[in-house]
């Protein structure tokens, strides 16, 4: 305990470092307060003695006895607020008294080290976070993009992808957000990708046109798994906007259907045969082939293109295409196998971009169905044995 006599000695005192005790003791006392009004009053008066203390070491004392006060006066972290900066950063990060809005007309011409400050205080409002992401420093964008529970309106999103898409760095920090629209995901997918096929060591690993096809199918996955769950969520803007794009192409129809991508599919034909959603799905489900064929004109597609997305939506129906690898392989090889048919083998030029997905297909996915089978079988029996070829005689050659 020190008695009031021994404070104002120390509050007089020639040191700083007696001051700076004052001073810290007085802002403690004020925050635990719990006596009389006169007595709170006094105390209040000494802290606001303090601020024009000459000294940094006093001022600094005071602002870390009321630093984590959530009852602290304002006026004198205000005050604080525009002191020395390592005082002034301090009071910003880690006061909970100081409100958003106190913090909101700094941010314009602080420095960096308090945009930082700042960035790392626990809460954080949305005006506070894009006043902090409008001053485009990177250090403090990668710290509140890492920030899930800052909310982020769609279009700072956009402004952010707009200026930093190839900034490998602030593209993994967006891409592990939740709240980041998926239009905007898809254009982060696509320059992740495009950074993928210039790195050296994967140009150096894959030939040109195999890493082409890789990255495509990628390319489709992204396109169609958004979309699924955007259309999951009722959100059928994403297909209207892939279509503007003209990101739905006859491979990406495919592609939605053979990996059950059901729901992208249906919104995607909603939209460019302008039918109610409901309507298409019910079709998908069970409508007759000439009431599916008429529904995929309307949508604009050629008689070919129609008839062999037709074809592929009759074969999935009988298929879980969602879960079952082996299935999808079914289909494709089946929906190949009638394509050569048809077309006794002469496939239209309008289907050749469709059979070369399916033909891509058809090996990827005899590769996933394959994998694990042979293992498997013997695991279940081991009292099979590979056949043996009988040895065939060798020739033996005359010497030269």
């Amino acid at each position: 305990m020190v008695a009031y006599a021994d404070f104002v000695a120390l509050s007089g005192s020639s040191g700083s470092d007696a001051r700076g005790q004052a001073a810290h003791l007085a802002a403690q006392a004020y925050s635990f307060h719990s006596g009389p009004a006169d007595e709170q009053a006094a105390l209040y008066a000494a802290l606001i003695g303090f601020l024009d203390d000459p000294s940094v070491r006093v001022r600094a004392a005071l602002a870390y006895g009321l630093l984590h006060a959530p009852a602290a006066p304002r006026p004198i972290l205000l005050a604080l607020l525009h002191d020395s900066p390592i005082i002034s950063r301090a009071i910003a990060q880690y006061s909970p008294a100081v409100l958003d809005a106190d913090l909101l007309p700094l941010v314009p011409d602080a420095d960096l080290a308090m945009l930082l400050a700042i960035a790392e205080r626990p809460a954080i409002g949305p005006r506070l976070a894009e006043a902090l992401i409008r001053r485009d420093q990177r250090p403090v964008l990668a710290r509140l993009l890492a920030r899930r529970e800052v909310r982020l309106s769609a279009q700072v999103f956009e402004d952010i992808v707009e200026k930093h898409a190839d900034d490998a760095g602030l593209r993994g920090h967006l891409l592990d957000r939740n709240d980041l629209p998926a239009s905007l995901r898809l254009i982060l997918i696509d320059r992740s990708v495009a950074a993928i096929a210039r790195t050296r060591i994967v140009c150096g690993a894959i030939a040109p046109r195999r890493l082409e096809r890789l990255l495509g199918q990628l390319r489709d996955a992204a396109l169609t798994s958004l979309g699924e769950a955007e259309a999951g969520a009722g959100r059928a803007p994403y297909a209207v906007e892939a279509i503007e794009q003209n990101r739905v192409s006859t491979r990406v129809m495919l592609h939605a259907v053979i990996h059950g991508r059901v729901l992208f599919f249906a919104d995607c034909l909603a939209a460019l045969a302008e039918s109610p959603r409901t309507k298409v799905f019910s079709i998908l489900e069970s409508g007759s082939r000439p009431v599916l064929l008429a529904l995929l004109r309307r949508a604009g597609l050629s008689p070919n293109v129609a008839n062999l997305l037709a074809r592929l939506v009759f074969l999935a129906r009988t298929a879980d295409l969602a879960d079952d690898v082996a299935a999808r392989h079914y289909v494709v090889t089946a929906l190949t196998e009638e394509l050569i048919v048809d077309h006794a083998g002469d496939i239209p030029a309008e289907l050749d971009a469709a059979f070369t997905y399916l033909s891509e297909q058809n090996v990827v996915l005899a590769r996933a169905a394959a994998r694990g089978v042979l293992a498997s079988f013997a695991a279940e029996d081991g009292a099979h044995v590979l056949p043996v070829l009988p040895a065939e005689p060798r020739m033996a050659l005359p010497a030269a």
